[in-house]
């Protein structure tokens, strides 16, 4: 199974995989392969009450398997898979390593998110803590900006997802997305004092929205000359867990703030409409339904999903999400309004039901990715994965995919678990380290934020 979630026993059947380029059909296993999933699915879930929540089953396992790719109509899937090194992060005692990569800041504890303020500023949450650190432009010393009040850390609970409205120099919003101790929520809430800062965020169809950042709080002051104000919920009731709470939140070129939910290990959900859980959800910056909404009255966007953690948009607008797959295959999806992935009934490629679901794009095997955040720069897709510990390069071509990714970050120049990827002012994309995890293995100045020029 993917490394960030651990396995609770799935659907009763699972679709095989056969490795080629091109958009192939799989059906249901039966048999001797299905009895094989259910009980290392079964194996999985007992692994997960031993250990709380915070061993993956196989989480140390890497394979060597090819990433496969399913092209769209009219776009190219040739070319090898590449799973050398091209970029390492700084060695000991130095700020840059090979081909530029720089670390930007270190000593994190278990860093799950980041986004920028106009000013350049970074806001950084840490998922157990419930802290949101400012990183002023140019620094490598962040300070606290605030606490979230109420937020509860099991497993992979906390402090998650972090987004600053794309209207910030007016409204001074920022948003998060936390577990508390009845639910997951998201928040908003107005930081004074700092200014406003030059430029415009991220910019909209670079992975981030436009604009980025976080904050909330129980009051003090933080960062310098800057306040976090109290939070107001603005979505609340999201069914919540030790594993699989999603957690991703982008504004996207709509102005429309976007949300990867996870479906908490409970399968039922993602094909549920009248639950949130298992869904990408589009909300109003106020939390409200807004016009355009695939499915009327809800806020629901796309369903059928398993545990989104990565959301971007490419230069034209469209969405891509990446997502856990349980077992055997993490996805990249071109997501669509009102489309439905097909989870608990298909993981990875398979039959779309006479095109019901949706297949994905590209998959990889759980051990290869296990996926959290996601960037766009240029024609790039930056996937960081976390059981996987290497950092994906997926080149768009339109609506689908060229070549092979190219996996970077690895081996030797290594980093290990990787959660995020967000594109930041200056062009680079910054990289979350997530060695503190509990399921990493840290090193000396983890974790940390990694630049990629």
């Amino acid at each position: 199974m993917s490394a960030e979630p651990p396995a609770r026993p799935g659907p009763a059947a699972r679709p095989t995989h056969t490795p080629h380029i091109g958009l192939g059909t799989r059906t249901p296993s039966v048999g001797a392969a299905a009895r094989t999933l259910r009980l290392g699915a079964a194996a999985c879930a007992l692994g997960l009450l031993a250990g709380l929540g915070l061993v993956a089953c196989g989480d140390s396992a890497s394979t060597s398997d090819s990433p496969v790719v399913s092209p769209a109509a009219g776009t190219s899937a040739s070319g090898t898979a590449a799973s050398g090194s091209t970029a390492s992060p700084e060695a000991l005692g130095s700020t840059t390593g090979a081909n530029g990569v720089r670390t930007v800041t270190s000593g994190l504890a278990a860093p799950w998110d980041v986004a920028f303020l106009p000013s350049g500023d970074a806001l950084i949450s840490e998922r157990d803590s419930g802290r949101i650190l400012r990183l002023p432009a140019g620094s490598s010393t962040p300070s606290v900006l605030t606490t979230l009040p109420g937020v509860v850390h099991h497993g992979e609970s906390g402090l998650l997802g972090l987004a600053v409205s794309p209207t910030f120099a007016t409204d001074r919003y920022i948003y998060a997305y936390y577990t508390s101790a009845q639910d997951n929520r998201i928040v908003r809430f107005r930081v004074t004092g700092g200014g406003t800062g030059a430029g415009a965020g991220t910019g909209a169809g670079t992975g981030t929205g436009a604009g980025a950042g976080a904050g909330a709080g129980s009051g003090g002051a933080g960062g310098v000359g800057m306040r976090a104000e109290a939070p107001t919920p603005i979505l609340t009731g999201l069914a919540a867990g030790v594993i699989h709470n999603g957690g991703r939140i982008r504004f996207g070129p709509d102005g429309m703030l976007y949300a990867g939910v996870g479906d908490t290990g409970d399968h039922t959900l993602a094909q549920n409409r009248e639950r949130l859980n298992g869904k990408i959800l589009r909300l109003r910056p106020d939390g409200g339904v807004p016009a355009g909404n695939p499915f009327p009255g809800s806020l629901v966007y796309s369903l059928g999903h398993r545990n989104v953690q990565g959301l971007a948009w490419d230069g034209d607008g469209r969405l891509w999400a990446s997502e856990f797959g349980q077992d055997r295959f993490d996805e990249i999806n071109l997501i669509v309004a009102g489309g439905n992935y097909g989870w608990p009934v298909v993981e990875g490629t398979g039959d779309t039901d006479g095109g019901r679901f949706h297949n994905p794009l590209v998959t990889w095997t759980t051990a290869q990715a296990s996926p959290s955040g996601i960037a766009i720069r240029g024609s790039t897709l930056y996937v960081a994965a976390l059981r996987g510990q290497r950092l994906w390069e997926v080149r768009l071509a339109g609506a689908g995919v060229s070549g092979r990714p190219t996996a970077v970050l690895t081996g030797t120049a290594g980093a290990g678990r990787l959660r995020a990827a967000v594109n930041a002012p200056d062009g680079s994309v910054w990289i979350l380290t997530n060695n503190t995890d509990g399921r990493g293995r840290p090193r000396t100045g983890d974790d940390r934020v990694l630049a990629l020029p």
